[in-house]
């Protein structure tokens, strides 16, 4: 039996990585901070797949949350073979509206996090000769969007540059970029959403389905749906400042 790892895993699409995963009959050990709300999930996919499913309350935005989320990484008594790091958040406000230890925070569970915990796992699997590394990303990577889309650009760049160094290991790396998914994230942020068309919106276990084959496919890079993959081709085509204008005022904050 193998294990997932999944990071913001109570809502949204950590949540369906996880239905994903166990309903093809791997054990999960679900990472959140909200500890009532993990064990229910936890709970439900064990009755209803059968599966191990094991809790870790953690926040990612402080170094005790991370070191106990790598550490877990680390045994490798029990180790894990596919890693989902998909815990994030935006802010609705622009640049200087926010204040900087909102984003530090941000930069901390966007960028720190996700560096430390890919090189936890990362390491137990290229001494086992295979493993899975699937860090959620966001299109806003390649849009100029404040500080979440530049975080969402490290994530992209630091996934495909690792997937290269360790292409012969066995392990892979894949950045999931999605656009708009219909979770809770917007609402969270306090961001308004009203001025999304609505065939901008994704579901959240289609996305996650598109992404389970593309890693299966050993792609480094997957934006599941085909809107975003043109969109994204006229936006490099496209005058910046036409692109960052459009990106400024569409949902604003971020596509997630």
């Amino acid at each position: 039996m193998t294990t997932a790892l999944i990071t913001g895993a109570t809502s949204g699409i950590g949540a369906a990585f996880a239905r994903r995963l166990a309903r093809d009959g791997h054990d999960v050990v679900l990472v959140a901070r909200d500890a009532e709300r993990l064990r229910r999930n936890a709970t439900e996919l064990h009755d209803r797949h059968g599966i191990e499913a094991s809790v870790l309350t953690a926040d990612l935005a402080t170094d005790e949350g991370i070191a106990s989320v790598e550490e877990r990484l680390g045994d490798r008594r029990h180790p894990v073979d596919l890693l989902v790091n998909n815990a994030g958040f935006g802010h609705r406000g622009r640049y200087l509206e926010v204040p900087v230890e909102d984003e530090l925070r941000m930069l901390k569970v966007h960028c720190e996090a996700v560096l430390r915990l890919t090189s936890a796992a990362a390491e137990v699997m290229r001494e086992r000769g295979r493993g899975g590394v699937v860090n959620v990303a966001s299109v806003a990577a390649f849009l100029p969007r404040g500080t979440y889309g530049a975080s969402k650009a490290w994530v992209v760049q630091f996934t495909q540059g690792a997937a290269r160094d360790l292409g012969r290991s066995g392990v892979r790396l894949m950045a999931l970029c999605p656009g708009f998914v219909r979770t809770e994230f917007h609402r969270r942020a306090g961001m308004a959403a009203e001025n999304v068309p609505g065939w901008m919106w994704l579901d959240a276990d289609r996305v996650v389905d598109t992404a389970m084959t593309d890693l299966a496919r050993g792609k480094s890079l997957s934006i599941p749906d085909p809107r975003y993959k043109a969109l994204m081709g006229i936006a490099r085509l496209a005058p910046r400042g036409l692109v960052g204008r459009a990106s400024s005022t569409t949902g604003r904050f971020s596509p997630r």
